[in-house]
């Protein structure tokens, strides 16, 4: 395939969204000569090397001191630069919490926020270093714009639009391993606050973010080798969330699965049960974690330990059909 097909930003990020938003950073950078990024211990989580050998005074290291780090993009963003958080999701969700609230969502500003290692993926590293509340803490934080892309390629655009938003905005991204590529590479019909139909169906939706989204298609194309139609929505942006979307496929499929790799009170299943809980009651089964702290292992055994997985979705569409 050409370059217009491949292009060099997705060769360098090696199918890892960490890796494809640091190089939207640089893209940024680029583009606007005030943009500046904010590390907090993560320049090689973000791979940020060759952005600060190109740019050194236009990368802050605030080591591992979120506090502080979230301060310095506030700080920044009120003298009229662009601030870009990169940052690990439990700690800068969580230590950062106070200034977070304040002096990024309270007073409007424009930062953005990376946030590497969402969910589970540091499960080996035990509940400390877990961050499956995080949608919750930042969908419940007015003005602020939570988008959780399905892949590396859907991280790269989801960050370059941020150029188009006025307030914070949080981004959780994956960790070290691969992301198995779902959307396009040229990402044409990508839209913050706009779901992604990436199976059409009729007898049941599955609304699925992040991580979850290839799990859920694969559901989706099995089921539709015995005549199951399953309609496949990726809602990566949580807030503000397609209410066209979710309100379309209830009435439609009268039956609503969603999928993510968060607790199941307050992130993407949360913000659909509110939806037609006001608007349009329906029929729901929701895939995440239960209300504790996860157990401790590989990552890939602690998401199949927990449900997170294709049969879980499948499972859960077959329960609604019944």
């Amino acid at each position: 395939m050409n370059d217009a097909q491949h292009p060099e930003w997705e060769r360098l990020a090696e199918k890892q969204s960490r890796l494809a938003f640091g190089l939207a950073v640089g893209e940024l950078a680029r583009r606007d000569d005030k943009v500046v990024a904010i590390s907090a211990d993560t320049i090689d989580l973000f791979g940020l090397r060759g952005f600060l050998e190109a740019s050194p005074d236009r990368l802050i290291e605030a080591g591992i001191a979120e506090q502080n780090a979230m301060g310095i993009a506030a700080g920044l963003a009120t003298t009229g630069m662009r601030p870009i958080l990169c940052g690990y999701a439990p700690f800068i969700t969580t230590r950062s919490l106070e200034q977070l609230r304040n002096d990024v969502a309270y007073a409007n500003q424009r930062v953005v926020i990376g946030a590497a290692c969402g969910g589970i993926v540091l499960a080996m590293a035990g509940g400390t270093h877990h961050a499956v509340e995080d949608l919750a803490i930042m969908r419940n934080m007015p003005n602020m714009t939570v988008i959780v892309p399905a892949d590396a390629r859907q991280t790269w655009h989801a960050a370059l639009q941020t150029e188009q938003l006025d307030g914070p905005c949080y981004i959780r991204l994956g960790g070290k391993f691969e992301e198995p590529p779902v959307t396009d590479i040229a990402g044409d019909g990508f839209r913050i606050g706009r779901a992604d139909l990436m199976r059409p169906g009729g007898d049941v939706t599955v609304i699925a973010c992040g991580c979850l989204v290839a799990p859920a298609i694969a559901a989706a194309d099995a089921l539709a080798g015995t005549g199951i139609g399953v309609r496949v929505l990726n809602m990566h942006t949580i807030k503000p969330l397609d209410r066209d979307a979710v309100l379309a496929a209830a009435a439609e499929t009268g039956a609503i699965v969603t999928a993510e790799e968060h607790r199941t009170s307050g992130g993407l299943g949360g913000a659909v049960a509110e939806l037609l809980a006001q608007e349009q009651p329906t029929r729901m089964r929701m895939i995440g974690m239960p209300d504790e702290f996860a157990i401790v292992g590989p990552t890939a055994k602690v998401r199949a330990h927990y449900g997170l997985s294709q049969q879980a979705i499948t499972d859960a569409c077959h329960a609604l059909l019944a």
